[in-house]
């Protein structure tokens, strides 16, 4: 009894000594703690998490039992362990302060720093790229021309770029249709509209590593996919077999798009991504022509 009073006492007198900032801090290194399992989570990254607690119990396990070599080794190896987990873990690490910067604290308190701001000149720059998107993929869909274009926002995409041809041109549906001719050296790869200009084109795009991914999804989907999950790109995808419009944002694919919602779609996103937006739909149209008709 006495050993238990003497226990619970210990444990009270803990408990007494812990402040605001103690609490705070509990929680935050259980949030990170959490984060990393599940960025982990169902990823390659999992099995190697597995192995380091493997190495971990064989290290307590050599300590236990006096296994002086053993545990030399290991103490060794877990001294690098930062450098080991950093090697290792790159891919992971990389999405996840990707993850950081797209969100809504890093788009919206942290822009300041970078000059985001777009000036009217290339709102407007932006707005004739996007009608010159939704008349080409419209005439595109009527004669299934495969077409994979991605608008660039706060993340720029150089090293994409580089991966393709510099252009810097002004968008125009006969360049565009020159670009994607089934029959032309770039039609294959992507083309990047930065600030309104086709930035380059042929470019190749990550392909997603999303498991849950329709297996009818094309390579050009896989692409769009992958390419809006690693950035805040609005990537349009037009497809060859069926001649759909679709779009591709933060790893989220939309589809059955015509000429004015996805001018729609663009503009909201592109332009004022801070209005939320109604999903394409016959209501979401007959929603607009009712209030073109009151005004």
């Amino acid at each position: 009894m006495n050993v238990l009073a003497e226990l619970f006492n210990n444990v009270l007198a803990v408990f007494r000594t812990i402040q605001v900032k103690d609490i705070i801090d509990i929680i935050a290194v259980t949030f990170i703690i959490f984060s990393l399992f599940k960025l982990v989570r169902e990823t390659r990254a999992e099995q190697l998490l597995k192995g380091v607690i493997v190495l971990l119990a064989v290290y307590l396990l050599s300590s236990v039992f006096g296994l002086t070599m053993m545990t030399n080794i290991l103490r060794l190896l877990f001294e690098f362990s930062v450098l080991i987990v950093a090697i290792i873990f790159q891919p992971e690490i990389r999405k996840a302060l990707e993850r950081i910067g797209q969100s809504n604290f890093g788009h919206r308190y942290l822009s300041f720093i970078f000059n985001n701001k777009k000036t009217d000149e290339e709102i407007k720059a932006i707005r004739r790229s996007i009608v010159c998107v939704a008349d080409v993929a419209t005439v595109f869909s009527r004669s299934k021309t495969g077409a994979l274009i991605v608008f660039e926002r706060d993340v720029k995409l150089s090293d994409i770029a580089d991966t393709g041809t510099i252009l810097n041109s002004r968008p125009s549906v006969a360049l565009l249709g020159n670009i994607f001719f089934n029959k032309a050296p770039l039609h294959d790869g992507a083309t990047i509209i930065r600030d309104g200009l086709i930035y380059a084109a042929g470019c190749i795009l990550p392909l997603t590593d999303n498991k849950r991914v329709d297996i009818n999804l094309g390579t050009r989907h896989r692409a769009a996919l992958g390419m809006s999950e690693v950035s805040d790109a609005v990537v349009i995808i037009v497809s060859e077999e069926t001649g759909s419009i679709s779009a591709a944002v933060n790893g989220k694919l939309h589809r059955d798009f015509d000429r004015e919602t996805l001018i729609a779609f663009l503009e909201n996103h592109l332009i004022d991504d801070t209005k939320i937006y109604v999903k394409h739909s016959s209501k979401f149209s007959a929603k607009r022509k009712e209030n073109k008709d009151e005004e």
